[in-house]
């Protein structure tokens, strides 16, 4: 009972510590570089993005680090399964979400493809180093081209984007602070989650793969989550969305690049079902959004569904 109390308790204190990590990264980095002149839509699309993404980071890092690449693997898989059938989900619920012609014709596409080559790089078991160095250069080209092409945006969008930004209040002082800050508790929550995620595949008698895939990625999707929300009572669905997809983006391209860089990844016992799973919720979105460029509530509880449906398998087959 002590030992359970114990996990509970580290896994808490890394989720809370995860949560407000990423927020005062993301508050901080962003009033950063709207002081060096970066218009408010590529900060949405790239600062933003990395920073609800840096959990999935740090997480995916120190498990890597740790012996732990089931949870490191699983954890990108997951998270991107959980910001599609999970977040968007319920964003469309609480609003039906407004789709920006750039999502169908530019973002969505990305993604897929974006997965599709992770995919392609597991083939033979290992996202080794080389693959890593592929995939990080491939996130370079991405975010010099969302930063070319946000200047080609009209001022509705900009204005949009601005609006959905922290406020830019205090000093650069304070905002480096917050970045600081920020980035500790990434790394103390990032550990805590780690060994707690560990200690309840072990006490559980399964799989760190699927603990992964679950707990540890719904776990650092938490500022996506309360991003995505928070754009939907806004009325900005097309934020919503473009925080999911360049979200998913980040992580295989980031994430699961910059760690394959540090140490190569093996599978493990990362299925090639929750891969496809993975596969199947990105080739979702483009059919979904495309329907009169909304993503109406019947959809989202469409996936929010299929979500919950593909988590209790998961709990099934454990």
């Amino acid at each position: 009972m002590t030992a359970w109390l114990i996990t509970a308790g580290q896994a808490t204190l890394g989720l809370v510590l995860l949560y407000f990590g990423g927020e005062w990264l993301v508050r901080g980095a962003a009033a950063l570089a709207a002081r060096t002149g970066i218009s408010p839509l590529a900060i949405g699309l790239t600062v933003v993005a990395f920073g609800t993404s840096a959990p999935e980071l740090v997480v995916s890092l120190q498990a890597a680090l740790g012996g732990a690449s089931d949870i490191a693997v699983g954890n990108v898989v997951g998270s991107n399964i959980a910001n599609v059938g999970l977040i968007l989900g319920i964003a469309a619920l609480i609003r039906p979400l407004e789709v920006h012609v750039n999502v169908l014709r530019i973002d969505s596409p990305l993604m897929l493809a974006a997965c599709v080559l992770m995919v392609a790089l597991l083939l033979d078991g290992t996202v080794g180093r080389g693959d890593g160095a592929v995939l990080v250069t491939a996130l370079v080209s991405y975010i010099g081209f969302t930063l070319w092409q946000s200047r080609r945006e009209t001022a509705e969008n900009q204005a949009e984007f601005a609006a959905a930004l922290p406020a830019d209040q205090g000093s650069i002082g304070r905002h480096l602070l917050l970045v600081g800050a920020g980035l500790l508790a990434l790394v103390g929550g990032g550990k805590a989650l780690v060994t707690a995620a560990v200690a309840l595949a072990t006490a559980l008698g399964v799989s760190q793969a699927v603990i992964g895939l679950t707990v540890v990625a719904v776990g650092t999707s938490l500022p996506e989550l309360a991003a995505s929300i928070v754009a939907a009572l806004r009325g900005q669905g097309d934020i919503a969305l473009g925080n999911v997809i360049g979200s998913n983006l980040f992580n295989v391209l980031g994430i699961l690049g910059v760690t394959a860089v540090v140490t190569p990844l093996p599978r493990g016992e990362v299925g090639w079902d929750a891969l496809g799973v993975m596969l199947l919720f990105a080739l979702a979105v483009w059919p979904l959004a495309s329907t009169g460029r909304r993503l109406v509530r019947g959809e989202g509880a469409l996936l929010l569904g299929a979500y919950g449906a593909y988590v209790g398998w998961l709990a099934f087959t454990a």
